[in-house]
């Protein structure tokens, strides 16, 4: 029979997420496609430093150990790549130096990879590059553009997500009204709505997923009071009392329990993140993802109204035909 991947959390990661490429892209840009090809082939056996989705991969791949019921993988990622194989290969003998249990992959030779992810059933597409990111969630497929961080990774076991709310686990419908009609009406139509669930946003089913792992390791806990459960979610956000009891609302809804929520009230995120200390943090305004990138592995999801340069490249796509950018370092 044919492997399937349909109970599985699937990953699709760009090479440029999962790896320090900054130099082979330099290279790329400054001698063109064959120069570069000879440049990977002389270096293949150099192992790529890591990247900023890498403690994220590690620790979810990690989750495999003891597998599911039945003895399946319950976490598979697959590399996505605008490499040809050839060029590619110095990237999957990195994920065989590094010990990533990474065995599939996608080549596209520099044309869009986005098309593929449904093949995939992926759950969450991560990359450094903008353009592939803003295209993916266009064709509604949940997504992250990462950005450069000097966080230092070490051996725990343990995995922790954060995950900013309206925007990234629900829609930007309410922020529409923030941003629109102030914050004032905002509060109020939250209280209107505060029994109401809110609309499902680009990264639920990514967030979804992760609560079920995470129930997965709390149900190993009970069956082993000495197991030490190692997923942990945090929900980050910028809202405070009233608007809090709509997230509650709609975790129950879901039936979704995180460990830890931050009812902020616009004070900086950082000073949280720092002490939660996620393997990786999602957040739909760049200029969260900018003060959080040096304290913690960040990704930027350019949903919704806050990110209406989303609404321009789309336009801009549907005038040459939805090409991407070109570049081999994804």
């Amino acid at each position: 029979m044919p492997y399937s991947i349909a109970d599985k959390l699937v990953i699709a990661v760009a090479s440029s997420a999962l790896f320090d490429l900054t130099e082979s892209h330099k290279f790329f840009l400054e001698h063109g496609v064959e120069q570069y090809r000879k440049y990977q082939r002389e270096n293949e056996k150099i192992v790529l430093a890591t990247g900023v989705a890498f403690p994220l991969i590690k620790r979810l791949l990690a989750l495999n150990d003891g597998h599911g019921e039945g003895g399946e993988k319950v976490v598979e990622v697959i590399l996505f790549s605008r490499n040809d194989p050839d060029t590619g290969l110095r990237v999957f003998n990195s994920i065989k130096e590094h010990a990533l249990d990474i065995t599939r992959a996608v080549f596209v030779s520099g044309r869009d990879p986005i098309p593929y992810l449904p093949a995939f059933n992926a759950a969450l597409f991560l990359s450094a590059n903008e353009t592939d990111v803003r295209n993916a969630l266009m064709q509604n497929a949940p997504a992250g553009q990462v950005f450069p961080t000097t966080f230092v990774d070490d051996d725990e076991p343990e995995l922790r997500v954060a995950f900013d709310f309206d925007g990234v686990i629900t829609d930007d419908s309410a922020e529409a009204i923030n941003q629109t009609q102030g914050l004032a009406e905002f509060l109020r139509s939250e209280q209107e709505k505060a029994g109401v669930p809110h609309p499902l946003g680009p990264l639920y089913r990514f967030f979804s997923e992760m609560a079920k792992l995470q129930q997965r390791e709390r149900n190993k806990q009970t069956a082993n009071p000495d197991y030490k459960p190692r997923v942990r979610i945090a929900i980050v956000t910028a809202r405070n009392a009233p608007a809090h009891e709509r997230v509650v609302t709609s975790l129950r809804k879901w039936g979704i329990e995180v460990d830890e929520v931050f009812f902020l009230g616009g004070l900086p995120k950082a000073n949280v993140l720092r002490v939660f200390r996620p393997h990786i943090f999602f957040d739909d305004q760049k200029l969260h993802i900018e003060g959080a990138a040096d304290i913690a592995p960040s990704a930027h999801v350019p949903f919704g109204l806050v990110n209406d340069a989303t609404a321009k490249l789309r336009k801009v796509n549907e005038q040459i035909g939805g090409k991407a950018a070109a570049g081999p370092n994804q």
